[in-house]
Order: structure tokens, then C-alpha cells, then sequence
């Protein structure tokens, strides 16, 4: 078990708190565009791909251009301004010590997200982008992850769909109870919780305590 222990890990509001550079990056936008974007609303219902978002601000026939925009200006506006979220160091460590593997599987644009993790000094074995809800089981089935945590009840629906134990932490913009009722395995406040956790997991597994 040890040594195939594979567990992915969602980002924004999982692994980053991304909020304050998306909406200094939906504010630039807003103001390169002329088009009014609520840059609160929107961070408070991070998760679902950024053309989803942009959706609620633009005609249909202008999101591909909107997001190509958001995302060129995104590198130099909101690498900066996020932060790691409580206990993501440790929990990707966690993983490591017990001699597991660990993948990041989320909605964001990869190149993007690879950027936050080496800034952030975040070292996963795999990084996926641009996949989410039940299309993040195409990439944690690929590199056989056992496990998945995210924040969001998409991401539930991506480890239900993929057959990995559903980890949810309740620091995104779904509360617990939701969390729950979409199918998360456990509910866990955040990922300060996930190594002792991981040792439970591991040892129900018949796995050796982790070092």
C-alpha cells in the first residue's frame, strides 16, 4: 500500500487560496473590457471552470476571448497575491512521507496552476488541468489515485466517479452538510485535519504507520 498509495488533491480553496488574485484579475478584466464583473461574487463560488464564470458577465460568443484574455493577464496579476491554504504543505507531505504519490486534478488552466504551486514552493508528482466535475476521473483513474480531496461537491462527483474515497474539506464555498450529501466519504474542516486522518485511512488499510 505504501508503496502505490496515489492521492490527488483539488486546488483553489483546497491546496490555494486563490481568492484575493482572482479578483484583483476579474477587477483588471473588468476595467481592460468596460464590463461590469461583481470580482466578490465571483470568488465566493470558485470551482467550476473559468468560462462558467465569465458566462454570468459576457455574451457566449465573447467567453473564448474573454478567457484567453483573463488567462494571459492571469500570471503577472494573481501568482503573487495567493497564498497556501492551512496545512497544504503538510498534507502533501503527509502523503510523501508515506511513501505515496500525489496529483493535483483541477479546473484550472494548467499552465496557470503549475505556476501557483512552484511559487507556493508546492511540489505534487502530477499536475492535470482543465478538468472538472466527473471529467477529473479521466486523470485520477489514469494515475491510479485511491483517494481525492477537494472543497467543492464537484469535486465529490469526480472521486465517486473515478472509485477513489472521497475526501471533502469544508473551506471552500460548500459547507459540510452539502459536502455530505453529494456522497463525500468524510468531511474534514481542513487540511490540517488530513495527515491523522491519513494514518486512520492507511492503518484501516492494514498499511504500517506512516514515519
Amino acid at each position: 500500500m505504501a508503496s502505490t498509495l496515489t492521492v490527488g488533491f483539488d486546488l483553489d480553496m483546497t491546496l490555494i487560496d486563490s481568492r484575493p488574485g482572482i479578483r484583483a484579475c476579474y477587477r483588471a478584466l473588468a476595467e481592460r473590457t468596460g464590463t461590469f464583473i461583481d470580482a466578490d461574487l465571483a470568488v465566493t463560488r470558485l470551482g467550476p471552470p473559468l468560462v462558467e464564470e465569465l458566462a454570468h458577465w459576457f455574451p457566449l460568443e465573447r467567453v473564448p476571448e474573454m478567457a484567453d484574455m483573463y488567462r494571459a493577464m492571469y500570471p503577472s496579476i494573481a501568482i503573487a497575491a495567493t497564498t497556501a491554504m492551512p496545512g497544504a504543505r503538510e498534507a502533501v507531505d503527509a502523503v510523501r512521507a508515506a511513501g505515496g504519490r500525489t496529483l493535483v486534478v483541477t479546473a484550472k488552466y494548467e499552465p496557470n496552476a503549475k505556476l501557483h504551486l512552484a511559487h507556493l514552493g508546492i511540489e505534487p508528482d502530477v499536475v492535470v488541468g482543465d478538468l472538472w466535475a466527473e471529467r477529473k476521473a479521466q486523470a485520477l483513474r489514469e494515475h491510479g489515485a485511491s483517494v481525492y480531496v477537494g472543497d467543492h461537491v464537484g469535486d465529490v462527483r469526480g472521486a465517486r466517479a473515478a472509485g477513489a474515497f472521497s475526501v471533502a474539506v469544508a473551506t471552500g464555498p460548500c459547507p459540510s452538510e452539502e459536502l455530505g450529501a453529494a456522497g463525500a466519504d468524510v468531511v474534514l474542516a481542513g487540511l490540517p485535519a488530513f495527515p491523522e486522518w491519513l494514518d486512520g485511512y492507511r492503518e484501516a488499510l492494514g498499511a504500517a504507520p506512516r514515519a
